[in-house]
């Protein structure tokens, strides 16, 4: 029995990080819950292993009696006996000890469940010892397992979970790889492992930049707000607390090899880094970057909302692709952002070309036609009709049958969509 116990102590000590005294403890509390259940013996049961040999020893208290010599009582004589002679009166208690082999089977096997539970319970006590104040820092581990989404990681002795939820989602992970996380919560309660992992979190970005930018771990560079998508896009906002070090480019680093190692660990995700402004227009205008904006105001009456016109050429750029940069813009400063269009006045050149384009569309004519009409001063089908037949003919220079289709064409046009107007007109007015 001393060698089985002593290679279950080191092997738990080995193995799960838990020291001799906490294993030894939760043996003997595990045999003695277990042994109370055998009828024979008393609740007062009480086991104990030698801290020096591991022997075990196992001790029940019993109450001398004349009478009644069952379960939980001892003759007066035998008492005596376990009493080294010395005089014992009936109602005395006497602890005796017992062979442990009189626990049974039945206690042996339910031990063995109770012992694994302590231990489990010592590691969870042992794991939110070693991590509660590591929240928020980066560890490394080497993925375990990988069931239904969950990521287990060992670091360590001590196993990690990183959720489906806490992952990057473009990421797959093998059994083997070495993975960098953040330790998003220690729970000792947990069922499973009690460290949470995180890659998905905007703090592990932010610790990725403490890592690879000496100033923001010195905090003369300050990070002062994250907005991700993680896998896709991030936004850092970022001030500096002296003058002399510009935050944008301390962030991005020579040649942008700070930056760039970032997003290496992040597999590829894009990265903007703004500098932040106590100037909510300065602030939108840095964090839609790369559009250039046209104007910014502050909503005089929705509170944290502002409005900002972009030309159509920069429209798109504010919005970004599926809305993602004015989106990621919106929470990096914590206001509501209103992008419009402006409506700015296009050149002649501008207007002749749409004009061109909507001609050959409408009568179905070649560019070349089109553009000869829009040099002959036709710019829309309104200005074909009010001229008459023989001056469009004479003005054009068409072929006499091609220039009568065109005008018989545009006075139909002409009609339809005078017809809708003033039918619109009218339903307008009965409304």
């Amino acid at each position: 029995m001393n060698s089985q116990l002593l290679a279950v102590v080191q092997h738990i000590e080995n193995e799960r990080g838990v020291s001799r005294e906490i294993v030894i403890t939760a043996i003997e509390q595990a045999i003695q819950q277990a042994a109370r259940k055998n009828r024979d013996v008393t609740n007062d049961l009480r086991v104990s292993i030698d801290r020096r040999d591991l022997s075990l020893h196992v001790y029940d208290t019993l109450v001398a009696s004349d009478e009644e010599t069952g379960p939980g009582f001892i003759s007066i004589a035998r008492a005596v006996r376990f009493n080294h002679g010395n005089p014992v009166a009936e109602g005395d208690t006497i602890e005796i000890e017992m062979p442990a082999s009189r626990l049974g089977r039945i206690a042996a096997q339910t031990s063995r469940q109770m012992i694994m539970q302590k231990i489990r319970e010592a590691e969870r006590t042992n794991t939110f010892s070693e991590y509660r104040d590591r929240v928020g820092d980066i560890i490394t581990g080497t993925v375990s397992s990988v069931v239904r989404g969950d990521t287990y990681v060992t670091v360590g002795k001590t196993e990690m979970i990183l959720p489906n939820r806490e992952r990057i989602p473009n990421e797959n992970y093998q059994v083997g790889d070495t993975l960098r996380a953040l330790i998003l919560r220690v729970d000792p309660e947990s069922r499973g492992p009690s460290v949470t992992l995180s890659r998905s979190s905007n703090k592990f970005l932010e610790a990725l930049f403490r890592l690879e930018v000496s100033e923001v771990a010195d905090g003369v560079v300050e990070i002062m707000a994250v907005s991700r998508d993680p896998g896709y896009r991030a936004k850092v906002a970022v001030r500096s607390n002296n003058p002399n070090v510009e935050p944008v480019g301390a962030c991005v680093g020579q040649s942008g090899s700070r930056v760039r190692n970032i997003v290496s660990e992040l597999n590829g995700e894009k990265i903007d880094i703004v500098r932040w402004s106590e100037d909510v227009r300065q602030f939108v205008a840095a964090a839609l970057s790369p559009a250039k904006l046209e104007s910014i105001e502050v909503d005089p009456v929705l509170p944290n909302t502002v409005h900002v016109l972009a030309s159509p050429e920069e429209y798109s750029k504010a919005i970004g692709k599926r809305g993602q940069n004015v989106r990621l813009s919106t929470k990096l400063i914590g206001w509501h952002i209103e992008v419009k269009k402006s409506l700015t006045t296009a050149s002649f050149e501008d207007q002749k070309a749409e004009a061109i384009k909507n001609l050959a569309e409408t009568f179905s004519v070649s560019t070349s036609v089109a553009t000869q009409i829009a040099d002959a001063g036709f710019l829309t089908v309104e200005g074909i009709v009010y001229a008459d037949e023989p001056s469009f003919i004479a003005a054009t220079g068409l072929d006499e049958v091609e220039a009568k289709g065109i005008y018989a064409a545009a006075q139909a046009v002409h009609e339809l969509t005078s017809g809708d107007a003033v039918e619109e007109e009218e339903t307008a007015g009965e409304e």
